[in-house]
């Protein structure tokens, strides 16, 4: 459905939090691209409409990753705010305030929401079994508890969940748990905890998802919980934990799903204290504003459940509409640090432009939960020929016979009714494609018109109009039209290309201001000299691109952006047939060298018994090379030898560890001799 522009709303949008141990990859930026563009369409529309997002800043990985690079916690997640940032703005991802939920504003809201659901009788007190370090004397949160899954046998695995197969369960059910703190075996111990009980909300609930208030199929999945009556959530975690303390409590801490998306309502409050904008308008329980979260669909129970029964026991008002999408593939598989598809945000600014997999996205992006899939080839394919080949192409044909033979001086082409009829035509079925988050049809729409107009302009054949002086009548016609339709598509098309369209406003057609929807109404008089917009992707760069992210593979190992408000693919499973495949050998490191330019890599020269190797390895962070000489270790002997920015590298060095200087080579035992193939 299409919502009137001249009708204000009052709308707040929020994106999930982004976790504040690792950096931003393309993976996430699906939904704060998608999110950014339904934004900049309802500003565009002259609605009162706010972007609010914050990194989610505490919890078990954040301390444990603090305790990893030896600083504190506050230390980890102000740098990784700076970052995230960065990413974002780069990214033309125009947020009114971006927060932490480590806030006054979020301890503030939390406490009060907690209190309020403990005065109606929401939260409930039990002592339950945990796991107990006997030597550290401390009670372990999830993940300071490793062990082998109950489910799928995997080793090393977090007490809350298995990133093997994907299970959930708590850390008594691991099978040879150990404390990651001591490394002594748990005990089990009796510890009083909160929980929430949720039971108390299910008829509301139920109410809610039938109001239409997310997709029909979260709805259905979310009512599957129902069928043995909701079970009350568990929001506390003992000390040792990075959060804030629970109100009365000493030694208890909110879960970090409990103030997590609490985050929301702070990072608005704060843009409320600064601007002077009224937050009950729009949080209170009477509130006739709308609340939009868009969301990955893996969060949808937190969102559809706890966070809405949260919201209305504390006598705050729900949201309006919880928007789910799907993951990215990148070429048809899941996201991949050793294939180099597992693109950090950073290493695809450092090549390429980022309104281009803004556009690629938005050609991609329904309002459904599917995922979608970035084909680097169609990528490459569909930005040459829509954005260059067809967009941009139009202002580079016309707009120089403009220029050269009238001045800049265009003439209006509102008297032809058949052209403006489409032109209404494609204004109208775009804005509500974009409304409805139908972003690919908005995108089929936009590019049918773009090829209206090439047409136009390839039938008259102003290239031979502008050598016979008595239709040079004619030629202004034709060109201002063309025009006409750049102008119409800019406007279009600025909620996916803001950077473009601005360019586009205010140099080309010398606007003193970016485009608004209500341009669409007019045309302007003259244009100024084109200046290019746009230029081709090369292949060269999106395998440069490629190789940058292999290269990276330490690093994105050790950094994951992983937490309770964001995913983290991981890579696709292999048959034992393709493991046989490769050839484990032992290797003598002769010679270790930095290698001048690389912030992560050493150059090793490995021996295997009469043959030697050169091989690039990202183990500096946790080596110097001179204590590498002279070591044995374990190599891929039989890895495709790859063509570095630094050289060829002919291998594989084997390493584990969580990264950064706790990070280790594997060392066979010096009885072990160069060559020797390991089965």
């Amino acid at each position: 459905m299409t919502q009137d522009s001249h009708t204000t709303r009052k709308i707040l949008v929020t994106s999930a939090l982004p976790y504040a141990n690792g950096p931003i990859h393309l993976g996430h930026l699906v939904e704060y691209i998608q999110t950014d563009i339904w934004v900049r369409f309802q500003k565009m529309r002259n609605h009162e409409c706010y972007y609010v997002c914050a990194d989610d800043a505490h919890g078990t990985p954040i301390m444990l990753r603090a305790r990893q690079e030896g600083i504190e916690p506050e230390e980890l997640i102000n740098k990784t705010h700076t970052e995230h940032s960065a990413d974002f703005a780069d990214f033309l991802i125009e947020f009114d305030n971006y927060y932490t939920t480590h806030s006054d504003e979020n301890k503030e809201i939390a406490s009060t929401i907690y209190k309020r659901l403990k005065a109606d009788g929401h939260i409930d007190v039990r002592t339950v079994r945990q796991a107990y370090d006997p030597e550290a004397n401390m009670f372990l949160p999830d993940r300071f508890v490793k062990g082998t899954c109950p489910k799928c046998g995997a080793d090393d695995q977090y007490g809350d969940n298995c990133e093997a197969c994907g299970a959930t369960y708590s850390p008594t059910e691991l099978k040879n748990p150990k404390s990651a703190v001591s490394g002594a075996t748990p005990i089990e111990k009796d510890s009083e905890q909160f929980f929430f009980k949720l039971g108390d909300f299910q008829n509301f609930l139920h109410e809610w998802l039938d109001a239409g208030h997310t997709q029909s199929e979260i709805a259905n999945k979310q009512k599957e919980w129902f069928a043995d009556g909701l079970q009350d959530w568990d929001i506390s975690r003992n000390a040792p934990y990075w959060g804030f303390e629970i109100p009365d409590a000493p030694g208890k801490y909110f879960y970090v799903w409990m103030d997590a998306p609490m985050g929301y309502m702070a990072s608005f409050k704060n843009l409320c204290n600064k601007k002077g904008i009224d937050f009950d308008a729009y949080w209170g329980k009477d509130s006739k504003a709308q609340v939009v979260h868009f969301i990955g669909k893996d969060i949808a129970r937190f969102h559809t459940l706890f966070w809405p029964a949260v919201l209305h026991g504390a006598g705050f008002r729900t949201p309006s509409s919880v928007y789910c999408h799907g993951f990215l593939t990148v070429d048809g598989q899941k996201m991949s640090k050793s294939r180099g598809t597992f693109i950090m945000a950073r290493t695809y600014l450092n090549n390429l432009n980022p309104e281009y997999l803004r556009y690629y996205y938005a050609a991609k992006l329904s309002s459904g939960v599917d995922d979608i899939d970035l084909n680097l080839e169609d990528f490459q394919q569909k930005v040459n020929s829509d954005l260059v080949g067809k967009y941009v192409n139009i202002a580079s044909r016309a707009s120089g016979f403009i220029t050269k033979h009238f001045d800049g001086k265009l003439l209006s082409p509102l008297h032809d009714k058949a052209y403006m009829n489409s032109v209404h035509d494609t204004k109208n079925l775009t804005a509500e494609a974009f409304e409805n988050r139908e972003y690919a049809k908005a995108i089929r729409e936009i590019m049918k018109h773009a090829d209206n107009i090439n047409q136009y302009f390839d039938d008259k054949k102003p290239w031979l109009l502008a050598k016979d002086e008595n239709k040079l009548a004619e030629l202004q016609e034709v060109c201002s039209r063309t025009l006409h339709g750049f102008y119409m598509l800019s406007i279009l098309l600025a909620p996916i290309l803001p950077a473009t369209c601005t360019k586009v406003a205010r140099e080309l057609f010398g606007l003193d201001r970016n485009f608004i929807w209500d341009d669409l109404e007019s045309f302007p008089q003259t244009i100024n000299k084109f200046k290019p917009l746009m230029t081709r992707i090369e292949q060269e760069q999106t395998k440069k691109m490629i190789e940058e992210s292999r290269d990276n593979i330490t690093s994105a190992s050790a950094a994951p952006a992983t937490g309770p408000l964001a995913d983290d693919p991981i890579a696709s499973e292999i048959e034992f047939d393709d493991f046989a495949k490769i050839d484990l050998r032992v290797a003598r490191i002769v010679k270790a060298q930095h290698v001048e330019g690389a912030d992560k890599l050493l150059q090793l020269t490995l021996d295997l018994g009469g043959e030697t190797r050169n091989v690039f390895a990202g183990i500096k962070s946790a080596y110097n090379p001179e204590e590498l000489q002279g070591k044995l270790t374990v190599m891929v002997a039989n890895l495709k030898p790859r063509k570095m920015k630094f050289g060829l590298s002919e291998g594989m060095v084997l390493a584990a560890g969580p990264g950064g200087k706790d990070l280790w080579i594997l060392n066979p035992d010096e009885g072990a001799q160069a060559g020797m193939k390991i089965k």
